[in-house]
């Protein structure tokens, strides 16, 4: 049988699921290391999605052999990706019309990101979707072990007061589906960021978050 058949609660990740963030803060990153002296490139980050700003910077650093000190370095990188949100953040076509499924349907809605509350707050004010419109929120903060460590979710699940059962995650990195499965919550991947293929951990993968339907999240729910 399915243990989750009796899905209560979505959790979505934030960056590359709810709103096209990942090429801002590659953007915020690179030009961090060029001001420190240090070419990058895009795809070097690919490794650290969804671990958070720390893991993100520092695992390029380490990649290099560069020195960096990755407190001072994340403050950088987060000033010059805030000057970016205004003019060039965007939210994902259909993340407001599955919201409102899933308020329809009385299911819970959190958020669980890697990233900092500066950065969690920032994006979701930016999308008409402030911290007091989820249930709950969890950052990077939250957490002491990053995604792929299943924290993020499990104190998700805790303050929303349901089973990790009871949860669905939907999540666009790999480090995001490797936590989500530790958690033991079903877990549906939005191909984003990464191609389907090495989603393939999830229990369901679209191309993109306007495709996942209300029975993707939760099977008890059949959509005619």
């Amino acid at each position: 049988m399915n243990k989750h058949t009796n899905i209560r609660a979505v959790i979505f990740d934030m960056d590359g699921v709810l709103v096209d963030s990942e090429k801002l803060i590659n953007a915020a990153a690179i030009a961090m290391f060029k001001e420190n002296g240090l070419v990058v490139q895009p795809d070097d980050f690919l490794p650290f999605v969804g671990a958070g700003e720390a893991r993100y910077i520092g695992g390029v650093a380490e990649h290099y052999g560069f020195p960096l000190d990755v407190h001072v370095a994340k403050k950088r990188t987060y000033e010059i990706y805030l000057e970016l949100v205004p003019s060039q953040l965007e939210v994902f076509d259909g993340v407001l019309d599955l919201l409102h499924e899933c308020r329809k349907a009385g299911l819970l809605i959190a958020v669980a990101s890697s990233a900092d509350e500066i950065k969690v707050r920032a994006n979701l004010r930016k999308i008409g979707l402030p911290v007091g419109f989820w249930d709950t929120i969890v950052t990077g903060e939250d957490a002491l072990d990053k995604k792929p460590a299943p924290d993020a979710f499990l104190f998700a699940a805790k303050k929303l007061g349901v089973m990790p059962s009871e949860c669905v995650v939907v999540e666009d990195a790999v480090n995001g589906v490797q936590a989500a499965k530790a958690a033991g919550m079903r877990c549906v991947a939005v191909a984003t960021t990464f191609p389907a293929d090495r989603l393939h951990e999830s229990d369901v993968v679209r191309d993109r978050i306007a495709r996942v339907s209300l029975s993707d999240l939760a099977p008890h729910f059949v959509t005619g």
